[in-house]
């Protein structure tokens, strides 16, 4: 599903028809919290980016792409995440625009006449995550557990939410109940497979990941500990 919110400005004087948030926000309204609908609105319309609901990624929860000549930047977010991980990871993309893609973006720093451009979770990120962050740290939109992990995942964010273990923890306590696990929680050895039906077998731990063998080709991966899986019976 694609829900595309770039439209060409309208002529001076004549404003954005109300109907067109109405339909905007008819669409926006199951993924969020109720009261940060009109900030992802005003956000969404004013920088002109796209935004994409797309289906369950195993990879990732979401990305940004800068906008190209004649294209406006875009967003994805998987459309399965609860409403408080949509808006956490929304709103993560969103701070990627503010630095990489948006006309008001500050000016890169200029050092030894080449122009270095920001890494892609630096500290012109974590500045504008945090800007964007701040008026949704409202109890009307997240609930108290979640505004207390996400306060303190705010002092220095992490490239992915998935990242932060604390956090993806307390926000999977929203989530419907699938029969998933988090990789973390099962035992050295158990068999376990992915939503795309592909199985492997939990081995050690190195450093931050777990080491997971493939059960059909016997291949090597690295998962993340927190990991949604579900355990073959």
């Amino acid at each position: 599903m694609q829900l595309s919110l770039f439209q060409p400005d309208p002529p001076p004087g004549k404003p954005l028809k109300e109907d067109k948030r109405i339909l905007i926000r008819d669409i926006l309204v199951p993924y969020l919290p109720e009261k940060s609908v009109e900030f992802i609105i005003d956000w969404l319309l004013d920088k002109k980016v796209r935004l994409r609901i797309s289906n369950d990624r195993i990879t990732k929860l979401g990305d940004y792409r800068p906008p190209k000549p004649g294209l406006p930047a875009k967003i994805s977010v998987n459309g399965n995440l609860n409403k408080y991980a949509f808006l956490i990871t929304l709103v993560h993309e969103m701070a990627h625009h503010m630095v990489l893609g948006c006309v008001d973006a500050p000016p890169f720093i200029i050092a030894f006449r080449s122009k270095k451009k920001p890494k892609p979770h630096g500290l012109e990120w974590q500045s504008s995550y945090r800007k964007l962050m701040a008026p949704l740290l409202d109890p009307d939109i997240l609930p108290p557990d979640i505004l207390v992990s996400l306060k303190n995942h705010l002092e220095s964010p992490k490239a992915s939410t998935t990242a932060d273990m604390k956090l993806l923890g307390i926000l999977k306590k929203y989530d419907k109940p699938d029969g998933s696990e988090f990789l973390e929680n099962l035992s050295f050895d158990s068999v376990f497979h992915l939503r795309n039906g592909l199985t492997f077998y939990k081995k050690e731990k190195i450093r931050k990941r777990y080491r997971c063998i493939r059960a059909d080709n016997g291949r090597t991966y690295l998962f993340n500990p927190m990991a949604q899986v579900f355990l073959k019976g």
